[in-house]
């Protein structure tokens, strides 16, 4: 008789007990980010936590990363959190699937092509310059000025200007508009949409309350693009290609709401991550005055006082570096997840079709691993002159595989020109007594803002 192989044994990842499902999620609650490291300190690059009625699969290696953003990417779609924010955000780029997905994505692309992005270098400049001119209006003033709030109004404005074609600061209340938003989507991921939109909680109140601004300022834009000479012909923004794509839907509803989608996801993820990663190099800088020192002088010495132009952001090498490590530090988006579709086995363990899992740039961009002494602030990590044998995935700040962030170009080019023409003329130094807290919503923000005084350089 022919003996009969077992089959092969399905791993599954380490981790806590379910018992200890209430006091995970109490964790998570209050601080995200240490329940992520202190977990994968514990367990390793792979860890199984129970959160009452879901599993989560946690991964922390570059090659997990890899098999599941780039080698195995239709597998794996939009999962916790994201899903979750649908509610509040639709389905605009950050959270469609599928068939839908590749036409937003093609729809938007053409706008985010580095020669056209290059042509956008003097309105970022123009931006960058004025935010710098603002600041020096400052220096001296014995009340700290908000610096997340004035990099949130520098980046709407950038984005308007290059993407939209529009001058934001017509449209007063965005940046409050997306607080609630942000504020209302996390809600959702921590209470996995169990609480209903219309139950009348504070929160809830003021979400609605943001979301119908967003869309009157979305059919706002519209109408005025409409109304132009002209129309949207021969135009390549953001606003007139997704007027011409959503004509087609043969629901004009259909098509009102697609453009709705698909402008508060852009706006969101337009402004927020790039104001994200400025403010928490601002923060550095006033940790690390040698760091600053070197930008200012690096920027003085390419720059003089005149306006950044294009080809000096090959230029300005040691503050792109700078721009990088505190992506590693700090990436704006801070969690990956995602829902397998179909079982599969990621770093040995096998991973049922359903689970939820997810990846995190923050735990993953400290490695031990592959980021010597990696809680240190050091941007010559990134010289190019050095060639660390770090694997590619490592450093997701901007995702990877398919999904890539399209706006990555645009957002590297906008963090080094205000950093280099604030840092040029001036210093900020954080308000005695402030404490900070890393807050982790839809991007890793500092809580609360970031109170600084502005000197002279």
């Amino acid at each position: 008789m022919t003996a009969v192989a077992d089959p092969p044994r399905r791993l599954r990842p380490p981790g806590p007990s379910p018992w200890s499902a209430p006091g995970l999620l109490a964790r998570m609650a209050r601080n995200r980010l240490d329940v992520m490291r202190s977990v994968s300190a514990r367990y390793g690059d792979a860890v199984r936590l129970p959160l009452g009625p879901k599993t989560l699969y946690f991964f922390n290696h570059p090659d997990h990363a890899k098999h599941v953003l780039a080698e195995n990417p239709g597998n794996y779609h939009k999962g916790i959190g994201l899903v979750h924010a649908r509610r509040t955000l639709g389905d605009g780029l950050l959270t469609s699937e599928g068939e839908l997905w590749h036409k937003q994505r093609k729809t938007i692309q053409p706008v985010f092509q580095a020669r056209r992005i290059a042509r956008q270098a003097g309105a970022v400049a123009e931006e960058a310059v004025g935010l710098a001119d603002r600041l020096q209006r400052m220096v001296g003033r014995s009340q700290p000025v908000d610096i997340r709030h004035e990099m949130t109004e520098l980046t709407l404005g950038v984005l308007g200007r290059t993407l939209l074609d529009t001058d934001l600061g017509e449209f007063g209340g965005i940046g409050s508009a997306f607080e609630a938003v942000q504020d209302q989507a996390i809600f959702e991921m921590m209470s996995l949409s169990t609480v209903p939109t219309w139950v009348p909680l504070p929160r809830q109140l003021r979400f609605r309350r943001a979301r119908d601004e967003l869309q009157d300022i979305v059919d706002r834009l519209v109408a005025r693009r409409r109304a132009e000479p002209g129309g949207i012909e021969g135009r390549d923004d953001v606003v007139s290609r997704l007027i011409e794509s959503t004509s087609r839907e043969a629901d004009p509803l259909v098509g009102r709401q697609r453009m709705r989608d698909e402008l508060v996801t852009l706006l969101l993820a337009g402004h927020e991550t790039t104001a994200s990663t400025l403010t928490w190099t601002f923060y550095l800088f006033d940790q690390h005055h040698d760091v600053w020192e070197r930008v200012h002088a690096e920027a003085v010495e390419v720059l003089g006082d005149r306006t950044p132009v294009y080809e000096d952001l090959h230029r300005l090498r040691y503050t792109a570096m700078v721009v990088d490590e505190v992506m590693r530090l700090y990436p704006p988006v801070w969690l990956l997840p995602r829902v397998a579709q179909g079982e599969d086995v990621v770093g040995g363990y096998h991973v049922p079709a359903g689970a939820d899992l997810v990846l995190c740039p923050y735990t993953l961009h400290r490695h031990p691993e592959f980021w010597p002494d990696p809680d240190r602030f050091d941007p010559l990590r990134f010289d190019p002159d050095r060639t660390p044998d770090r694997p590619r995935y490592a450093y997701i700040p901007f995702g990877a595989g398919p999904r890539f962030c399209v706006g990555n170009n645009l957002g590297l080019m906008e963090a080094v020109f205000v950093i280099a023409c604030v840092a040029r003329q001036l210093r900020l130094s954080v308000q005695p007594g402030f404490r900070l807290v890393p807050e982790p919503m839809l991007t890793l923000r500092i809580r609360g803002g970031l109170p600084m005084h502005v000197y002279d350089a």
